[in-house]
């Protein structure tokens, strides 16, 4: 099969590799219709490749159709249309039990300290291959996998896979109180999601941070406010203004470790004493009100050096944060994907491409060239 492989910082290949098989009774085989690249995706491109390993297969936001199915798994059969969460996880183990199956304990990276095993997202997170391929291996397919109906294209479905589980568990932790207001920051997927959905669950006032042109054009079809970080002297001093002064009632940091700073946190960067670009983060939090509540989406690894965690104790944050727990929040959402589209599915794709052009795929992506917002790969065209 082919399948998008690494083989060093920013030098994927579309590869042909072996078919996967079945490897235990509750494996299931899946042939993949779309694979969507994940922001988290280009830390994997650019900068994780210390926990990578040439040949891996990326890719953790697939769906397509069963081709087989393990003598175990009794809730799918070849033929249905299923979309794969990314962090795999049992459904029986204590953590799973509580709603929090990024931290299953069965599939737990222990040896590394880390939570659940995901497609396609480094050895630290199990190296298990990803699903930007032709085909994918399920493990736990009587629990994983998603099934949904036939008829409505892909895009209307595969983001159960990441992104729409993500956003709506951002916006569960950022608290917003009814007719609130509420920060975003960063207008990626995740940030453009998150928006639409605070509004959609009562959200009087939704701000949104960002310096991409299109991708603050995308957020004001949407009924979002949003802030050019580029052409203010300061974020947080212009949420102010707009909060009479108070701040927001909650934030999300939607950009994670992807953050560029200012010209003083690049350069703490750049000389090893900011490791991670947390600048969207710090203006997230001093652009709260006292006893406001901060969430965080994006991914961040590492040590966060010089945080102002005496300011946020003074302020009297919540703070609440980790992977998405897909699962949990499926029964939500799905509703949601009607032809009626409150969340504006429809508009978040900008570029659907077949997988041989993945590596041109991520360039664009990490360039945000010609008004990439989202990039959804097809392995047997659309």
């Amino acid at each position: 099969m082919k399948a998008v492989v690494w083989h060093g910082k920013e030098d994927l290949r579309v590869d042909n590799v072996p078919d996967p098989e079945l490897r235990r009774p509750t494996d299931a085989i899946v042939r993949i219709t779309s694979s969507a690249i994940c922001g988290s995706d280009l830390h994997l491109y650019s900068k994780l490749g210390i926990a990578m390993k040439e040949g891996d297969i990326i890719g953790h936001e697939p769906m397509g159709i069963v081709e087989e199915v393990g003598s175990e798994v009794k809730q799918l059969k070849p033929g249905d249309r299923v979309v794969i969460p990314f962090n795999i996880a049992c459904g029986s183990c204590f953590m799973c039990e509580r709603g929090l199956q990024s931290q299953c304990e069965t599939t737990q990276r222990r040896k590394w300290h880390k939570g659940a095993a995901l497609f396609g997202y480094t050895h630290l997170y199990g190296g298990v291959p990803g699903g930007q391929a032709e085909y994918l291996r399920v493990p736990f397919a009587n629990y994983g996998p998603i099934p949904v109906p036939e008829g409505p294209p892909d895009s209307r479905f595969l983001f159960l896979s990441d992104v729409l589980p993500t956003a709506w568990q951002g916006v569960e932790y950022a608290e917003i109180p009814p007719g609130g207001t509420v920060g975003v920051w960063g207008l990626g997927p995740i940030g453009q999601m998150a928006a639409r959905i605070a509004l959609h669950r009562g959200a009087g006032r939704v701000l949104a941070i960002d310096s991409v042109p299109e991708r603050l054009a995308m957020a004001r079809r949407h009924g979002i406010e949003t802030i050019d970080f580029e052409g203010v002297d300061s974020v947080v001093e212009v949420v102010r203004d707009l909060t009479d002064g108070r701040g927001v009632d909650s934030a999300i940091d939607a950009v994670g470790m992807e953050a560029h700073a200012t010209v003083v946190g690049r350069t703490l960067q750049a000389t090893k004493l900011m490791p991670d670009r947390i600048g969207a983060l710090l203006q997230a939090a001093r652009s709260l009100r006292r006893g406001g509540t901060l969430s965080l989406s994006g991914v961040y690894v590492g040590f966060l050096p010089l945080f102002p965690i005496g300011e946020l104790f003074d302020r009297q944050f919540t703070i609440r944060m980790g992977q998405a727990n897909v699962k949990r929040w499926v029964d939500d959402l799905l509703p949601l994907l009607t032809n009626d589209d409150p969340l504006g599915t429809g508009d978040l794709v900008t570029h659907d491409l077949p997988l041989e052009q993945a590596p041109e795929a991520y360039e664009l992506f990490q360039a945000k060239r010609d008004g990439c917002v989202k990039v959804v790969l097809h392995p047997n065209g659309r």
